[in-house]
């Protein structure tokens, strides 16, 4: 049964930093390309960044330059490095695994306010 557990969501002041984690159990982790996703109330969810299994990354345009993801394959973990956050950042945010079949977390909660 593949299990993926999202952590590290909260309450943070816009300008602060925050780092999601994503630990994945019931997949080849290394083979699989690992997502994070978002979707705010009101919106469809969206795209935020992935990392293939050669450590390849690419970012939405809205979250580059001030995201970082990045994985621990020893860990079977992904994680999401989030800097110079904005209220807009704020979401749940999903981890997502692509290998034969597509995966979800549950999602963490991330609002970003003063």
């Amino acid at each position: 049964q593949v299990q993926l557990v999202e952590s590290g969501g909260g309450l943070v002041q816009p300008g602060g930093s925050m780092r999601l984690s994503c630990a994945a159990s019931g997949i080849i982790f290394s083979r699989a390309a690992m997502n994070w996703y978002r979707q705010a109330p009101g919106k469809q969810r969206e795209w935020v960044a992935i990392i293939t299994r050669g450590a390849v990354t690419n970012y939405a345009d809205s979250v580059k330059g001030r995201f970082t993801i990045s994985r621990d394959n020893a860990k079977n973990t992904v994680y999401l490095q989030m800097n110079s956050l904005k209220p807009e950042d704020t979401a749940v945010y999903y981890c997502n695994a692509v290998d034969l079949s597509a995966y979800w977390g549950q999602g963490t909660q991330v609002t970003v306010s003063s």
